[in-house]
């Protein structure tokens, strides 16, 4: 009975070790790109998966998809793995931002890059409240807003790194 109560213990414990994902990295707030490892044994197809339930249930849409890395393999260089920026919507929140700074729009939609570094699956943002640093004088709706949109790309992201769905 002893022997079975170790095992037990043993199991629970290795399942609980390898089942718990790392936390999202902090945000460093000098940089405009937040870049975050894909977890072990989610796939690139596991991402795009996620990316869409994820996105979907936070009211984005994905208007277009830039398979960069195809682009450059058609060149003949030397590219391995993937490349590509994927781009998400909510037109609820960009409104907020826009109709105070319209000049805004060139940083939409938002982005979320999928790439292979070292043989490492990645995804990275490109910042909607660190863009916004680039607007003199911005207003509290707007800073509000890119906040928000920067926080439902980050739970988007931390879904699909660990290919939640």
């Amino acid at each position: 009975m002893k022997g079975l109560k170790q095992l037990f213990w043993m199991l629970l414990f290795t399942a609980c070790a390898h089942a718990a994902p790392q936390a999202m990295p902090p945000v460093d707030p000098d940089t405009p790109i937040y870049s975050v490892k894909v977890e072990p044994g989610v796939t690139y197809d596991d991402v795009v998966t996620s990316l869409k339930v994820a996105a979907e249930g936070a009211n984005f849409v994905s208007p277009a998809n830039f398979p960069l890395g195809e682009h450059i393999k058609q060149r003949g260089l030397p590219l391995e793995g993937v490349l590509e920026v994927r781009s998400y919507c909510n037109l609820s929140l960009g409104a907020e931002i826009m109709l105070d700074h319209p000049e805004f729009a060139v940083f939409a939609p938002c982005r979320i890059a999928i790439y292979e570094k070292d043989k490492q699956l990645y995804l990275a943002l490109d910042r909607p409240s660190f863009d916004l640093k680039y607007i003199k004088h911005p207003t509290e709706r707007a800073v509000k807003a890119a906040q928000k949109l920067e926080e439902v790309l980050l739970s988007i992201i931390d879904k699909a790194r660990k290919g939640e769905i």
